[in-house]
């Protein structure tokens, strides 16, 4: 008798416990798929700002490389050219993850030539705004004859 009731009680509490979950699955993956959502998208805006960090590095570093390389016997066209190396190399690695570049050519120092990008990035979350600034810069490549 003991052992009858023994079980009769088990019964009870197991088949309790299966209606009081019976819907806990449904609830989690309502709760928990917006959060998983967030961090999906998360790391896509993450991978996608630091990507465009390193395409306007890239570029930097290019048009920093073409100006010092012709600054010295070009005066004024060093300028130009330097754009538009930096320009071609945000169109070559991601002229949609780079947005509205705007490539400024600088001259911190007498003899040191360099430039400067900034643009924004594609957002993946409304209403955000960030943007990526990379600047290069070295001092001007001088032929020197020897005279030695």
């Amino acid at each position: 008798m003991r052992e009858r009731a023994r079980r009769w009680v088990r019964r009870r509490v197991e088949a309790a416990s299966a209606r009081g979950e019976s819907g806990m699955t449904a609830i989690e993956f309502v709760l928990l798929t917006p959060v998983l959502f967030f961090m999906i998208f998360a790391t896509v805006q993450f991978a996608l700002y630091f990507f465009a960090d390193h395409v306007a590095q890239a570029a930097a570093q290019a048009g920093a490389r073409k100006a010092r390389a012709t600054a010295d016997e070009n005066a004024g066209g060093w300028r130009g050219e330097a754009r538009d190396v930096a320009d071609a190399y945000i169109r070559q690695l991601g002229p949609q993850l780079v947005l509205d570049p705007e490539v400024r050519t600088i001259q911190p120092d007498p003899g040191t030539v360099g430039v400067e990008i900034t643009a924004r990035v594609p957002m993946v979350f409304p209403g955000l705004d960030f943007t990526v600034h990379a600047q290069s810069a070295g001092p001007v490549e001088r032929f020197v004859e020897d005279n030695g």
